[in-house]
């Protein structure tokens, strides 16, 4: 348990228990704040990340455009990333996008200028878009996180879960037919599955009314070498050919 404030609750609820034993007392008297403390949490959806206390999101449902987001977003302080973050990257590209590229969070370039993949892993991504006729200026760009984890570190359980209905927010604006997720982390909070990113690849998933499709993250191609990262890639650009041609056939 990591909330020193309830770390602090627990041990002074400890004592007046041992208090009250002092005393003689070998029950305690039922009231509703009694019950509701010693009620039992219900189960946790798999998939669904558990947040952390701290305020709730602002009413998103009435952002009609991105801008309307992004003011609701405002300088995030809901989760403490904002305590090393240098920007807050938000999301890039074309607000009537129909194609749409979703990642984990923003590294060390991106949080340096703000934007979303500008890295080398935002370099191979521009390659991969282009190899299926997309311009980055074409698409519409964003992450799971819009602030970096520290060292680049995966993303926690509670982070996703007070990013996540801002980046729901954006896909509601943008409407794409299609969403591209790169890596395990965009993918399992897009589908709300806990499988790894080897089995939610290859096929389509449905979000609303969007298709989805999941892939490697570019940063995992750079990262392996040789073999391995020649069958990784082969992978990655069947997942691409797929997106694209469904992109295609749902075309007006």
């Amino acid at each position: 348990m990591r909330d020193p404030a309830v770390r602090e609750a627990l041990a002074d609820f400890g004592g007046w228990l041992r208090y009250l034993k002092g005393l003689g007392l070998d029950a305690l008297p039922r009231s509703e704040a009694l019950d509701r403390f010693l009620a039992p949490r219900p189960a946790r959806r798999p998939g669904v990340p558990e947040a952390e206390a701290g305020p709730a999101p602002p009413d998103l449902a009435a952002a009609g455009t991105l801008a309307e987001v992004r003011a609701r977003l405002g300088d995030c302080r809901r989760c403490p990333l904002h305590q090393s973050r240098r920007h807050l990257v938000f999301g890039h590209g074309a607000e009537d996008a129909t194609f749409m590229v979703v990642g984990e969070a923003p590294g060390q370039e991106e949080d340096r200028r703000g934007l979303p993949f500008v890295g080398a892993a935002g370099e191979l991504l521009t390659k991969m878009l282009r190899a299926i006729g997309f311009g980055r200026d074409a698409v519409y760009i964003a992450n799971v996180l819009k602030c970096r984890p520290p060292g680049n570190r995966t993303p926690e359980p509670a982070e996703i879960a007070r990013c996540l209905p801002f980046l729901h927010a954006q896909i509601r604006v943008v409407r794409p037919r299609c969403i591209l997720a790169l890596g395990r982390v965009a993918a399992q909070a897009l589908t709300g599955s806990n499988a790894p990113i080897r089995d939610l690849r290859g096929r389509i998933h449905r979000l609303g009314d969007a298709d989805l499709v999941a892939t490697y993250h570019p940063s995992y191609l750079l990262r392996l070498s040789g073999e391995r990262q020649k069958a990784a890639k082969r992978e990655a650009w069947h997942d691409l050919q797929l997106i694209k041609a469904r992109h295609d056939s749902a075309e007006p």
